[in-house]
């Protein structure tokens, strides 16, 4: 069986984007999540100050979704967790990046950089196939065996 903790940690990295948002807003934003080892279990975002996503944690920590949907990944989740206001300026530098340097003239350094931190607390994870062969031998096994195809897993996970 497959351990979709696991999974859901060693896919994330490669996720390119998903949709964070703070509960009760109604909103959802597209955002790009930042890992690092040494951080485990912790996902970073980069945004400016005057985000509604910032705003938001401005008061305190807040009960956020991310939700992922990558096929290139074959990640695909809704998780339920905590979003807070990082001041680690350590943590910054761990998953700062040049596609983050793009969106700010000063760099990480520039006064307009805030760094959330996004806890998981729990979710509905699901995790496929990413090779077409894969898939395809699957399907045409099932269609041969008259078994279920095995293109991945699906299940609620507690961070």
């Amino acid at each position: 069986m497959t351990d979709l903790k696991k999974e859901f940690w060693k896919r994330i990295d490669d996720v390119r984007a998903g949709m964070l948002g703070v509960k009760g807003q109604g909103r959802l934003v597209a955002m790009s999540p930042q890992v690092d080892d040494d951080y485990r279990d912790q996902i970073f975002f980069i945004t400016a100050k005057g985000t509604d996503l910032a705003k938001a944690v401005e008061t305190g920590d807040q009960t956020a979704q991310f939700v992922v949907a990558d096929a290139d990944s074959g990640l695909y989740a809704d998780v339920e967790g905590t979003l807070r206001r990082s001041v680690d300026r350590e943590a910054l530098d761990e998953v700062w990046s040049f596609v983050s340097d793009a969106w700010f003239e000063g760099g990480q350094h520039d006064p307009d950089v805030c760094l959330l931190q996004f806890t998981p607390a729990r979710g509905e994870v699901s995790v496929t196939n990413t090779s077409g062969v894969k898939f395809l031998y699957e399907i045409a096994k099932a269609n041969l065996t008259e078994e279920k195809p095995d293109v991945g897993s699906q299940g609620t996970v507690t961070f």
